[in-house]
């Protein structure tokens, strides 16, 4: 037992903070290397003319995430958040390799290869709600925002490295550069595995289970000051204690109740118009969108993502720095009115002059992806981790996790149908409009939470719902 103490009190906040969010590396990995791998499994399974087949290969791991954050939410709030990041790491190895050695059946192979995706989803939606909950729950408040933010960092480094495989491999045959792309995500969920085995569990979560001894343990090893620890574990036993003494019951309806609603919408809102405003059509099919706007091949285009890649890491390291020096409101409400903009913009332009050069919406993408790499990409995660109250966290953590990855599969299923059946400047202002519609949700439903402990969004949120019950037609 006391070597087993020595060997955690080893254990440091730095070691804990990276592989508490290592889990971003698989999202972002998953995310971006179908980008590369597609036009090579369209040439190899004959796809060119099916998008609706393209869309649904594309978008099967959002689908299957829709569900794998929601159960992980609720199954962590049971075995605890480490446990469960092990088993999604598990998972994802697993079915990685699955895609890689998919057999070349015809027709029936794109029906295996979107049904293993699919259960690859289940972990990558559990790494999407379980990372947030598990860096918010580490973080002291005054860094959480920026801790928070290296979700968003290894998720967008994910993004580059599957990137810059693609790239690597592009001139291998056709069929094994796709696959090894595929493949190669078993890599990262490994040393994910590994990494994790030594995390401890949330402290949160422990004393929320009674075990105070380990919790203050836990937070010894990422607190300084011992008078910070007793007063932070003080405040979650205040929680803890207000939620026994009301004998609280969670369920799915618990997260509309009075107390909870106005938080639980908030959360979810954000998450759900993170992905509708549009960031994953550019993710997914940048080379296929420089394909239609010049005529030049999508496999010669891997270059592109890259470029994206290099932004959104970039982007990622300016939130980082300033992350607690802004509110979170205004970062998203900017961010949300520049994305916007550079969505509407294009098709104004064509509009305005219909010779347009077909590289301008290429440019304004970027604008896009520049400003939404440090507002409402890590900015959502963020909010997810700290917004929802302990006694809801992993249920309303899963929900926001699995409203954002509806929207995520419906732009990745929807976008090839169309822009095969309207011009691309017109698809991207038709999500223009839903990053407006964003910044109005932000700014009428979203609290401020910078600079706040769990403990005091909680009380916000409790209090917003006592006015509301004591003024309805408020």
């Amino acid at each position: 037992m006391n070597v087993m103490a020595k060997a955690e009190k080893k254990i440091s906040s730095a070691f804990i903070y990276f592989f508490g969010s290592f889990g971003g590396i698989l999202f972002g990995y998953d995310i971006g290397v179908m980008t590369g791998a597609l036009p090579f499994l369209q040439a190899d399974w004959h796809l060119e003319n099916a998008a609706s087949l393209v869309g649904w290969i594309t978008s099967a791991v959002m689908f299957g995430a829709i569900f794998g954050g929601a159960l992980a939410g609720q199954l962590s709030d049971k075995f605890g958040r480490r446990k469960m990041i092990l088993m999604s790491a598990i998972v994802f190895m697993v079915f990685s390799v699955l895609s890689g050695v998919s057999p070349d059946m015809g027709e029936a192979s794109a029906y295996y290869l979107i049904i293993v995706r699919m259960l690859l989803g289940l972990a990558v939606g559990a790494a999407s709600a379980l990372v947030p909950a598990y860096m918010s729950e580490m973080a002291p408040a005054k860094a959480r925002g920026r801790l928070s933010g290296l979700n968003q960092t290894m998720i967008v480094s994910g993004m580059l490295l599957s990137y810059v495989v693609d790239f690597l491999l592009k001139d291998l045959p056709g069929e094994w550069a796709w696959r090894l792309m595929l493949g190669l995500a078993a890599v990262p969920a490994l040393i994910l595995f590994l990494g994790v085995l030594r995390l401890p569990e949330s402290p949160r979560f422990l004393l929320r289970k009674g075990d105070e001894a380990q919790a203050r343990k836990v937070l010894s090893y990422i607190r300084k000051n011992p008078a910070e620890i007793d007063q932070e574990l003080a405040s979650i036993k205040e929680t803890a204690k207000e939620e026994r003494q009301a004998n609280q019951k969670t369920s799915w309806l618990t997260l509309f109740s009075g107390k909870y609603r106005y938080l639980v919408i908030a959360g979810v809102g954000v998450a759900a118009f993170q992905q509708f405003q549009g960031a994953n059509a550019i993710f997914y099919y940048i080379p296929l969108i420089v394909q239609k706007a010049t005529g030049q091949a999508a496999s010669s285009n891997l270059m592109w993502p890259i470029v994206q890649g290099v932004i959104l890491v970039v982007g990622s390291l300016v939130y980082m720095w300033i992350a607690d020096k802004f509110n979170r409101r205004t970062l998203l409400m900017v961010g949300g009115a520049v994305m916007g903009l550079s969505f509407i913009l294009p098709a104004v332009i064509n509009w305005m002059m219909p010779n347009m050069n077909p590289m301008t919406i290429v440019v304004f993408l970027c604008i896009y992806v520049a400003f939404y790499s440090f507002t409402w990409a890590p900015l959502t995660w963020v909010l997810v981790g700290e917004i929802f109250p302990l006694a809801i966290r992993g249920r309303a953590s899963g929900l926001a996790s699995s409203f954002n990855w509806i929207g995520s599969w419906l732009v990745g299923l929807i976008f090839p149908i169309m822009t095969a059946s309207m011009p691309q400047e017109a698809v991207f202002a038709i999500f223009g409009i839903i990053c407006i519609l964003g910044v109005l949700f932000v700014k009428t439903c979203v609290p401020e939470t910078r600079g706040h402990t769990l403990e005091e969004i909680e009380e916000q949120g409790t209090n917003h719902g006592r006015v509301k019950a004591s003024n309805p037609e408020n």
